[in-house]
């Protein structure tokens, strides 16, 4: 597949998948709400050739539509994935006869792996800059209380001090001064775990940020993929061939021949610095926060860089497209790792973490609770918050189908898990402090316990001005804002118990019912805006050292005091993006 972005952006063109904006845009606010409207609409990639402020065009939206994804890897790789996974059985022992016959993929894996070029085949190297200026870089400011301008699409690379094993993830990137920035690291993250060693032995840790190179180098970095698996590795994979690096005397970390730059640095131990704010993919700002800082002696870069950004958001942006592709593509190899997880899915619309669901083998009484500690425990799974588990075979795509599924089977006394002081992830703040929250687990097993209602005959509940389905089953409930209201869920307790009201398994609280009934604005709304040990409540009792609940269940996902804010394009930007439409030379599809 492609070496390269050009090569990729150069096929893009051809197929008319690329629109170049000759106008200048300025990358504070005007270039994101130009990306916002062109992905809202599953337009072109986008190519800015004369960005405010810097010499380097930017490129967007490389990955704003499931085909543009399929076509930076090709479907190569899911075939292997697929035929790999259906011979595993037959391979162990291994055969002669068996190895034959799965000859295709097997040696296609024969061109997996890294290879060194010399300096003179590394376009990287072409220029070397030792006096360093990031505020010539054409990085976005995508919302207007961001904290400055930002790398969007930056691939962190680092080695474990001790082991050498190396890591290439994707941390927001903020510039605070020429030749420093902030580095986010996530808990749970390959870099974060790096740089924990790095800080325990009293170590700088060397990083080597890169932009661009092959498409697939970005998939790697985003893909959450096994600890044993290195990402460059997988890299190699999704191109089909090695991937060329390139040694320098200048820093310890080969270097990726084509990327489009190259930053090199370290992040020196036990220095933090304020970083953010910064509306990212949950569709809030995440808060400012002290995160440990990289500080750049050296760029090396192409002569002529091509700055490749991304803008996050409210759903759906350029990762839920990443995010669903590598999912589908990752999907078959759930049930090899975690024997008994038949199926698995996360949900890019709650930020991926928020929300997962399962289906899982049910041979004996409550396996299925084993296979959900099992899920849990899984690499970047186990910031899970919410997951649903079931043993019917179901379309994870359809929600509204799934959740029916399990309400119908669903028994909170046996079924609903609710497990306190727990870790979140760190773009969550539904558990009111940063990396701490809880977990919840819904099972819903067997057989059909119950037929659901369709339709809410209850009458009027107080302080509630309307109700409607979301699904059978689940009662969807407009509520006042949750200040001066905050014992609202708990008040209506008693209420939900009566006749009429008693048969809808689930009742959810939230602050905007109208965007709240299609798929994305349901998992949006509710699955980011409620804790499950703060904000479920239903009826409850211990028994035998156990905690009992006797449903119905309310869900309270109104937006609470200390969550961050929604992310709101600035209106100034929106009128000046109004007023130079034409300028941009745009034709969206309808």
């Amino acid at each position: 597949m492609y070496q390269n972005l050009r090569q990729f952006l150069a096929y893009l063109r051809q197929e008319k998948m690329l629109a170049e904006i000759e106008a200048e845009v300025d990358p504070y606010l005007e270039l994101p709400e130009i990306h916002r409207r062109v992905i809202d609409a599953e337009g072109p990639a986008l190519l800015f050739t004369k960005v405010k402020g810097s010499s380097f065009p930017v490129v967007t939206n490389m990955f704003g539509t499931s085909r543009r994804v399929d076509l930076a890897v090709g479907p190569k790789p899911e075939r292997i994935v697929q035929q790999a996974v259906k011979a595993l059985p037959s391979l162990v022992p291994p055969r002669l006869k068996t190895l034959w016959q799965e000859r295709e993929w097997l040696t296609s894996l024969t061109k997996i792996g890294l290879r060194t070029v010399k300096e003179g085949q590394a376009p990287v190297l072409e220029v070397r800059e030792q006096t360093v200026d990031l505020r010539k870089l054409p990085a976005l400011t995508s919302w207007p209380e961001d904290g400055g301008p930002f790398i969007t699409l930056p691939l962190v690379y680092t080695e474990h001090p001790a082991t050498g094993e190396h890591n290439l993830g994707m941390y927001r990137i903020h510039i605070q001064e020429a030749a420093q920035t902030g580095i986010h690291w996530q808990i749970h993250k390959g870099g974060g775990f790096h740089h924990y060693e790095a800080e325990r032995l009293g170590q700088d840790l060397p990083v080597t940020l890169f932009m661009g190179g092959p498409p697939a180098l970005i998939l790697a970095a985003i893909a959450p993929l096994p600890e044993m698996l290195p990402e460059l590795i997988f890299t190699s994979f999704l191109m089909g061939e090695k991937l060329s690096r390139v040694q320098t005397e200048a820093h310890p970390h080969p270097l990726i021949a084509e990327a489009e730059f190259a930053f090199c640095g370290m992040v020196p131990a036990k220095v933090r610095r304020p970083e953010g704010p910064f509306g990212d993919h949950y569709g809030y700002y995440s808060l400012e926060h002290d995160f440990p800082v990289f500080k750049i002696h050296t760029v090396f870069r192409r002569r002529d860089a091509i700055y490749p950004a991304t803008v996050v958001g409210k759903p759906r942006q350029e990762d839920y497209f990443i995010g669903e592709y590598l999912q589908a593509l990752l999907a078959p190899l759930f049930p090899v790792v975690m024997p008994g997880v038949k199926s698995l899915w996360t949900y890019a619309e709650t930020g991926f973490h928020a929300l997962a669901a399962a289906v899982v083998r049910e041979s004996y009484h409550r396996e299925a609770v084993a296979h959900a500690w099992r899920i849990l425990g899984e690499g970047q799974l186990t910031l899970t918050k919410f997951l649903l588990i079931t043993d019917i075979p179901t379309d994870f795509s359809h929600f509204k189908g799934l959740l029916e599924t399990v309400l119908e089977r669903f028994e909170p006394e046996a079924d609903l898990i609710i497990i306190p002081e727990t870790s979140m992830d760190t773009l969550d703040y539904t558990g009111r402090r940063l990396n701490h929250g809880s977990k919840a687990v819904m099972l819903g097993l067997g057989s059909p316990k119950k037929k659901l209602p369709e339709e809410y005959t209850g009458g009027k509940l107080p302080q509630i001005p309307e109700a409607r389905p979301f699904c059978p089953g689940c009662l969807v409930l407009q509520a006042p804002a949750f200040s001066g209201q905050e014992h609202l869920a708990q008040d209506l307790l008693d209420l939900v118990q009566e006749e009429g009201r008693k048969e809808w398994p689930l009742y959810i609280l939230v602050d905007d019912l109208e965007h709240a009934l299609d798929q994305t604005g349901f998992l949006w709304q509710v699955f980011t805006r409620f804790d499950p040990a703060h904000d479920i409540y239903v009826k409850t009792e211990v028994k035998h050292n156990r905690l009992v609940y006797q449903g119905p269940m309310i869900i309270d996902a109104r937006m609470k005091p200390g969550y961050p804010k929604e992310l709101v394009p600035d209106p100034e930007t929106v009128k000046l993006v109004d007023r130079r439409w034409q300028e941009y030379g745009l034709k969206l599809p309808n």
